[in-house]
């Protein structure tokens, strides 16, 4: 779907909103529900291995009680969820 500045304005104003605070509430539900998902995928892989972050994550390797091999792709996805997390969080901030 591609909308053109006009059909913008138009929406806007039959909103009764600025397109600006428009354009910023859809940007802050987009991000919202961005964050929803990252944070549902984060649940899913500390509650695989009983984590609540990378930095416990790390640890169950140090003790031995993970193998790398078979979970080391969760990790490093674990550590980009949580840095992707950060992010989204710091943009909404700025809103």
């Amino acid at each position: 779907m591609q909308l053109e500045m006009k059909e913008l304005d138009a929406l806007a104003k039959n909103l009764n909103l600025s397109k600006e605070e428009m354009l910023k509430e859809s940007l802050k539900v987009f991000l919202e529900r961005k964050l929803r998902e990252i944070k549902t995928e984060m649940f899913k892989i500390r509650t695989k291995y009983g984590v609540s972050s990378v930095k416990e994550f790390e640890e169950l390797y140090r003790k031995g009680e993970v193998e790398e091999k078979d979970t080391w792709q969760d990790l490093q996805r674990l550590d980009h969820l949580e840095f992707k997390k950060d992010e989204l969080e710091k943009a909404l901030r700025t809103l």
